[in-house]
């Protein structure tokens, strides 16, 4: 289905009936990394499932967004579709926005899927140390941005011009504040081996939210699909079902 959200063409799904799950993806995939999880939960839950902007076929934002700007969008497409208090599952940066768009909206639960939000500064390798200095260097900002194209993340040479803009603005913001803010139950599913979001990060945001668990399962960043039934039976605890 498409709807059309501050000027952009975005692709969703819906279905099942009840109340309101809400499952954003993770950066550079879509709708059908979250699905498993809905489909399973469809018969008592309605699902919603969207290609964020930027992803899938959903179109590009204009300009680059930020965590805010991507959580401005959320509460405007949640509203179009008349969701209201949902239980919002994120996975990496969908982790991202849903903790932004949690701290200053009604839902029910928060889960959050290998998404890293506190920004802990770390020795920067030679590398990147390189690429900054020559950006700052009067005439030589084009040949930085080159170098980037090549020295930088296997997302950041995928996206567009517009997405790596984005995926920098996205990476460099410490949403702790907001994750402290949250009161509603939240669980935090991690795999022992992610390397983009490693455990470390995880029990640092248990420590500082509110009302979170932290279960830490084997697998990568993409350990709630590498452990799907076990996290299917621990959601559904979660969840209040059987």
């Amino acid at each position: 289905m498409k709807i059309t959200v501050n000027n952009l063409n975005i692709n969703y799904i819906q279905y099942g009936k009840g109340r309101d799950i809400v499952l954003l993806h993770g950066w550079g995939q879509n709708i059908e990394m979250m699905k498993p999880l809905g489909d399973y939960f469809s018969d008592n839950y309605r699902i919603t499932i969207l290609d964020l902007p930027g992803f899938g076929k959903s179109d590009e934002p204009k300009e680059s967004w930020n965590i805010e700007k991507y959580s401005s969008f959320l509460e405007l497409f949640l509203k179009e579709l008349n969701v209201k208090k949902p239980i919002v599952i994120g996975h990496s940066f969908g982790g991202r926005v849903a903790i932004r768009y949690s701290s200053r909206n009604p839902i029910e639960k928060l889960v959050l899927f290998g998404s890293p939000c506190i920004r802990i500064d770390e020795e920067l390798p030679i590398t990147v140390k390189l690429l900054k200095k020559i950006k700052r260097i009067p005439g030589l900002n084009e040949i930085g941005e080159f170098m980037k194209k090549y020295i930088g993340s296997r997302d950041y040479k995928a996206a567009s011009p517009v997405m790596r803009q984005t995926l920098v603005e996205v990476v460099n913001e410490d949403l702790s504040k907001y994750a402290r803010e949250i009161e509603e139950p939240t669980l935090l599913i991690w795999g022992e081996n992610d390397t983009e979001a490693p455990v470390k990060d995880a029990k640092e945001l248990e420590k500082i939210m509110i009302d979170a668990a932290l279960i830490i399962l084997p697998g990568t960043h993409y350990a709630y699909l590498e452990n799907l039934p076990r996290v299917i039976t621990i959601l559904n605890k979660f969840f209040g079902g059987e």
